[in-house]
């Protein structure tokens, strides 16, 4: 049995700032997360896009902001069970919560916050009939490294942002990219429109529309794809490539938490805004995207936003009858677990003669 003073669902952003907020009320925290690696959709989806909005940072890679967040709570030692999803949770008489993994781990805290971002992601895939086959042998649905396609024939289908902007960044990787989208129109930002546009006239990039993938040609791995021009519906040619990347988006879903007993609206938990974003459930609560209230916005500053709030209430629950009196790091500085500490350097006073 695991025991911490705050269980986190979901080591993404949020969650791995929660550790840091809640190390300065010298809370421990344990994380719990599916993916085999912390990061959440930074380091699993698109570890190599920029993030815009992060303060300080005029642009930030999402696996750089992982590993930024990682340093800056590791002084706290948060504790990992990674690769294992959280499935049950059962109320203990001394009110403190057991939630339980696929994989039979038990994990025991006084209070859980559910920091799973959108939930499980299940990429949206087209209706091929053999892609299943040659799923990881040439057919990725989420670019991860994209050096793996460095001198490579790549060919994305898709219309929105994630194709459009991928085939921008590919067309200086690859050896040819090809976007193919059943539509003339996309549905992506102009200004990547613009560019794939720029793109196709300099013969960067391969643009088809109307049209999309039929079938995919290979044996062991990709070699190939059939396409239909929606123009000529019997109208089919083939396209030599390495790689196919269906790009239709992800399907989130809940997962094992939707069964927890908590109260659920359009696929997100409700929290009190009002507060500290904590669930129907006393003792429960849910921070970053995976929650909903009104004026809710999905933004990482956000999730970091109802962190601090609900760290401060965790502190309440654990310490019952215990004031905390909040001081500014500036003025208290940071004490790590690990016996680190962080402050700012004191002004010497000097007499004056």
């Amino acid at each position: 049995m695991i025991k911490t003073d705050i269980l986190i669902i979901g080591a993404g952003p949020t969650g791995l700032f929660t550790v840091f907020e809640a190390g300065l009320l010298k809370l421990k925290c344990h994380l719990i997360d599916a993916l085999p690696q912390p990061g959440g959709q930074c380091s699993e989806i698109y570890p190599k896009k920029p993030i815009y909005d992060i303060p300080a940072y005029p642009e930030i890679l999402a696996g750089d902001l992982t590993h930024k967040l990682m340093e800056q709570c590791k002084q706290f030692e948060p504790g990992f069970t990674l690769g294992e999803r959280a499935d049950t949770i059962e109320k203990q008489e001394d009110g403190s919560f057991i939630v339980t993994t696929n994989k039979g781990t038990k994990h025991q805290a006084p209070v859980v916050a559910i920091a799973g971002g959108l939930g499980s992601f299940e990429p949206r895939k087209p209706l091929i009939h053999n892609i299943a086959s040659f799923e990881d042998k040439g057919v990725e649905y989420i670019i991860k490294n994209p050096e793996i396609y460095r001198n490579k024939k790549v060919v994305i289908a898709g219309g929105g942002d994630s194709a459009l902007d991928w085939s921008i960044f590919l067309s200086d990787v690859a050896k040819e990219v090809t976007l193919i989208h059943r539509r003339n129109e996309f549905r992506g930002h102009l200004d990547s429109v613009e560019k794939v546009q720029e793109l196709k006239n300099k013969e960067k990039i391969n643009l088809i529309t109307p049209a999309e993938v039929v079938g995919i040609l290979g044996d062991k791995e990709v070699k190939g794809v059939v396409v239909k021009q929606a123009e000529h519906i019997e109208k089919e040619f083939e396209i030599e490539c390495d790689h196919f990347i269906p790009l239709f988006g992800l399907s989130p879903k809940l997962g094992p938490i939707a069964n927890w007993g908590l109260e659920i609206e359009k696929n997100a938990i409700k929290v009190d805004n009002s507060l500290d974003y904590q669930t129907n459930i006393p003792g429960v609560f849910a921070i970053g995207d995976v929650n909903t209230y009104p004026g809710k916005l999905k933004l990482i500053l956000c999730g970091f936003h109802e962190a601090t709030l609900m760290c401060q209430s965790a502190y309440k629950i654990i310490n019952p009858g215990k004031r905390y009196v909040m001081k500014y790091t500036t003025v208290a500085g940071v004490d790590g677990f690990d016996g680190t500490r962080k402050e700012a350097p004191k002004a010497v006073v000097k007499k004056i003669e």
